[in-house]
C-alpha cells in the first residue's frame, strides 16, 4: 500500500459524517486536528506459515536481519518433459491375434476346398454391407436397403465364381434393380439418397469382391489369390512401419492425418519386393520383374482405398465402421485396402499370364 492511500484526509461517507461538534479551525488546531484525527493504517494479520492462507496472492513475509535463517533460495527449474513415445492408437496383441486367426482360416479354406473360400467371402461381404448401411443410417439418416444388397451381393461372388466376370456383371445389375424395386415399399422422401447410397454400396463391396472369386478360377487360383492377400497385408505392414518410425510428412492431412509420406515409400517398396518374390516362386510362368509392377500397383490401390474409407468415415463423423475385430475395428475396416485392390490384381495377372 502506497503512502498517499496511508495519508489521504477523510471524507464523508468514508469515516462516517463529520462531527457536529468539531473544533475550530486555525492553526493550533490545524495540527492538533492533523494529529488527531489523522486515520491510521489498517495493517493486515500476518498469517502463520503453513496455514491455509499462504498463496500466491503477493503477501510478503517478513525478512532482512533478524530471519537470517531464511535464506533465499533460487527456484528450482523442473526438468523438461520427456517426448511422448509413438503408439499405434490401437491394441496391438488383440490385432495380431486377430489377424493371424482369420489368416489361418483364409489359408485353410483357400488350399483345401475353395468353395469354402467362397462362403468366406459372402460372409465378409455380407457383414461389410451390414456395417456401412448401419453407419449410413445411424449417422445420415440414409436407409440403403440391405436385404437386397445382401441377397444380390452373395449371388454376384458366386456368379464370379462359376460364369466370370459375365455373371458377375449380370448379377450386379439384378441387385441394382432389385434395390430401386425394393425401396419402392416405402413412403417416397428420401427415395433418390437411399437408392443412391445402395446402387453404391453394391458396387463398392460385393461386385469388387467378386475379383478375388474370379482369381479363384485359374489353374493356379488359391496361388493368385495368395499373392493378392500377401501383396496387401505387405504394403500396409511397410506403410505402417516406416511410417510409425520415420514419417514426419503427412500424406492427406485432411482425409487421414496418420498417413505419412514415407509410409508410402514403406507400402510401395515393401510391396515391390515382396511382389517379385511371389511373381517368381508362386504363379506359373510369372517373372520377378513382374512381381514389380504388380507390387507397385499394389500399394497404390492399397493406399487409395484406404483413403477412400477414411474419407467416407470422415464424412459420417466415426473411427471406425465396427467393433467385431479387436484391434482392427469392423470387417469394412479391413476390406477397405483389399476390395480397390482385388481388381487391379485380377486384371494385371491376366495380363501377364492369362486368365489360366
Amino acid at each position: 500500500m502506497n503512502d498517499s492511500s496511508w495519508g489521504a484526509p477523510p471524507t464523508a461517507g468514508y469515516w462516517g459524517p463529520p462531527d457536529q461538534g468539531a473544533a475550530p479551525a486555525g492553526p493550533a488546531y490545524d495540527e492538533l486536528d492533523a494529529q488527531q484525527t489523522r486515520p491510521m493504517p489498517i495493517v493486515p494479520d500476518v498469517p502463520a506459515s503453513g496455514g491455509a492462507q499462504d498463496d500466491d496472492r503477493g503477501a510478503a513475509r517478513p525478512g532482512g536481519p533478524l530471519f537470517r535463517d531464511e535464506t533465499p533460495q533460487e527456484p528450482m527449474s523442473a526438468p523438461p518433459p520427456p517426448p511422448p513415445k509413438k503408439r499405434a492408437g490401437r491394441d496391438l496383441r488383440a490385432a495380431i491375434g486377430v489377424g493371424v486367426g482369420l489368416g489361418a482360416v483364409i489359408v485353410a479354406s483357400l488350399f483345401i476346398v475353395k468353395a469354402v473360400f467362397i462362403g468366406v467371402i459372402v460372409v465378409a461381404v455380407v457383414v461389410g454391407l451390414w456395417e456401412l448401411t448401419s453407419r449410413l443410417d445411424e449417422k445420415k439418416g440414409i436407409k440403403a436397403p440391405l436385404v437386397p444388397l445382401a441377397v444380390g451381393g452373395a449371388a454376384m461372388v458366386v456368379a464370379g465364381y462359376v460364369r466370370g466376370a459375365e455373371g458377375a456383371w449380370v448379377a450386379t445389375a439384378l441387385t441394382a434393380l432389385a434395390v430401386l424395386a425394393w425401396r419402392m415399399t416405402e413412403p417416397p422422401e428420401g427415395y433418390l439418397k437411399d437408392v443412391t447410397a445402395g446402387v453404391f454400396a453394391a458396387f463398392y463391396v460385393p461386385f469388387l469382391a467378386t475379383f478375388v472369386a474370379m482369381m479363384l478360377t485359374a489353374d493356379d487360383g488359391a496361388q493368385r489369390v495368395l499373392t493378392f492377400l500377401v501383396l496387401t497385408i505387405v504394403s500396409d505392414t511397410g506403410a505402417y512401419a516406416i511410417g510409425w518410425r520415420f514419417g514426419s510428412h503427412k500424406l492427406a492431412p485432411r482425409i487421414s492425418p496418420g498417413k505419412t509420406r514415407e509410409g508410402l515409400f514403406g507400402a510401395v517398396g515393401f510391396a515391390m519386393v515382396a511382389g517379385a518374390l511371389c511373381m517368381q516362386f508362386l504363379i506359373d510362368d510369372g517373372t520377378w520383374w513382374q512381381g514389380l509392377l504388380l507390387g507397385l500397383a499394389v500399394a497404390a490401390s492399397a493406399t487409395l482405398g484406404d483413403l477412400g474409407e477414411s474419407m467416407i468415415k470422415r464424412d459420417l463423423g466415426i473411427k471406425d465402421m465396427g467393433t467385431l475385430l479387436p484391434g482392427h475395428g469392423g470387417i469394412m475396416d479391413r476390406l477397405d485396402s483389399l476390395l480397390p485392390t482385388a481388381p487391379v490384381v485380377w486384371l494385371l495377372l491376366v495380363v501377364f499370364v492369362g486368365s489360366g
